[in-house]
C-alpha cells in the first residue's frame, strides 16, 4: 500500500511531489533542498545547507516514525563539485553523531538547482528493517 508522506517540519514540495512515499516498507524521499521549514531561509555556505537538507530528510524519516539509521541510499546532487569535500565533512558528521554507518551514495554535479541552491539530497530507507 502506497502512504504519501508529509510533515510541516519539512519544507512544503515547491512542485508536483511528495515528500515521501512509503511503499511496502520503503521509504522513498524526495530530493530535499536546504529551505529551513519554519523560516525560509537558505544559507550560503554549503556546509550549512548539507545539514539543513539532512535535517528535512530527517524530519521526514521521523514523520513516519523512523530516523536516518533507516536509510540504505542517498543521492547528492552538487552545482560544484569543488564543494565535495566541505559537504562530504558535514555529511559525514551527520552519520557519525549517531555512531551509524554509512549508508550507500551517489553524488553528481548538475548545473542547477532549485531556488539556486548549492545541493540537493534524496534517500531511500526502509522501515522495521532487520539484517
Amino acid at each position: 500500500m502506497k502512504n504519501i508522506i508529509f510533515t510541516i517540519k519539512a519544507p512544503i514540495p515547491l512542485g508536483a511531489y511528495s515528500q515521501g512515499i512509503l511503499f511496502n516498507n520503503i521509504i522513498f524521499i524526495s530530493g530535499q533542498i536546504p529551505i529551513h521549514p519554519v523560516t525560509g531561509i537558505i544559507h550560503s555556505k554549503i556546509s550549512e545547507q548539507t545539514l539543513q537538507v539532512l535535517t528535512n530528510i530527517e524530519s521526514i524519516l521521523i514523520e513516519v516514525k523512523c530516523d536516518i539509521s533507516n536509510i540504505i541510499k542517498t543521492t547528492v546532487f552538487l552545482t560544484n563539485l569543488d564543494d565535495y569535500n566541505k559537504m562530504n565533512i558535514v555529511y559525514r558528521n551527520f552519520f557519525l553523531k549517531k555512531k551509524l554507518s554509512y549508508p550507500a551514495r551517489s553524488c553528481i554535479e548538475v548545473s542547477r538547482l532549485p531556488k539556486d541552491v548549492k545541493i540537493e539530497i534524496e534517500a531511500i530507507a526502509v522501515k522495521n528493517k532487520k539484517y
